[in-house]
């Protein structure tokens, strides 16, 4: 396992479409529960209530690890730097812990090498702590790495869920010890309404949530669920559910290379 998953814990919340209250309301809660890993981005809208939230507790700064995403946008020389000060002051922040590359920029955007090497001054000039990709295919992975070492990825965060297993893309980056952060692990909720995960759970006397994190847990991945219900989140936050090989055999038998977030921006994807 790679040694960045010490520093970031393997579970964290995300904050993908909440706003305002609902996305201060769900940081809070989460931070109050235990969580120590908060997800956010400049398109999501809601850095300003992360920032506060986070202000807010009682839990110390250093204890937290924040990730924020740096939007299509702004992934060119003359924007870049200033879009994470931007975020940075949102989040009352001065830095971040992970700073990624939300997608690769679309193919008529700015030249990959160029964003990189803003995306590696950000982390020079101490505003993150350590950089790293998301959306990123095994192509875009070979191209970024003649920009940036592999050891510099921290994580390549990707969709992946029981309907997802992204194997190929999963096993490029164990390959280079590019730690893999899994989104959307529910596939949107419908991975918890699955028969399979439903008989597991019921094996388990657990969720079904708890078990598609025990299946993300089991393949080295780091998750980062959002929920909005301090129930939900507390569940989450059970890890004690351990999955036998039977049970990971049968979530990944569910695999149907279903993808959710697909953008016509998105890059061209592993098959």
């Amino acid at each position: 396992m790679s040694q960045h998953v010490i520093e970031m814990p393997d579970l964290g919340i995300g904050t993908f479409r909440l706003e305002g209250k609902t996305a201060y309301n769900s940081v809070q809660m989460a931070l109050d529960i235990g969580f120590r890993h908060i997800d956010t981005a400049q398109i999501y809208g809601n850095e300003e209530q992360v920032g506060k939230a986070i202000k807010d507790s009682s839990v110390p700064r250093s204890e937290i690890f924040i990730t924020t995403k740096v939007w299509n946008d702004k992934l060119n020389k003359a924007k870049f730097v200033d879009s994470v000060k931007q975020s940075l002051e949102k989040l009352q922040l001065d830095y971040v812990d992970l700073l990624l590359i939300h997608w690769p920029s679309p193919s008529n955007g700015e030249k990959m090498s160029e964003y990189l090497t803003e995306l590696k001054k950000v982390k020079e000039l101490g505003l993150a702590k350590h950089i790293g990709v998301s959306n990123f295919t095994i192509a875009n992975l070979k191209e970024a790495m003649q920009t940036l070492d592999a050891r510099e990825i921290f994580t390549n965060q990707i969709e992946v869920h029981p309907y997802l297993t992204n194997t190929k893309l999963r096993a490029f980056c164990g390959q280079h010890d590019i730690h893999v952060t899994a989104y959307m692990p529910f596939a949107v909720g419908e991975a918890l309404k699955d028969d399979v995960i439903l008989d597991i759970a019921k094996k388990h006397d657990a969720t079904p949530a708890q078990i598609v994190l025990a299946w993300v847990n089991a393949n080295e991945m780091t998750t980062i669920p959002s929920s909005t219900k301090r129930e939900n989140l507390a569940d989450n936050f059970d890890d004690s559910v351990k999955l036998d090989h039977e049970d990971i055999d049968r979530i990944n038998a569910l695999d149907q290379n279903k993808r959710l977030a697909n953008p016509d921006f998105a890059p061209q994807w592993d098959q």
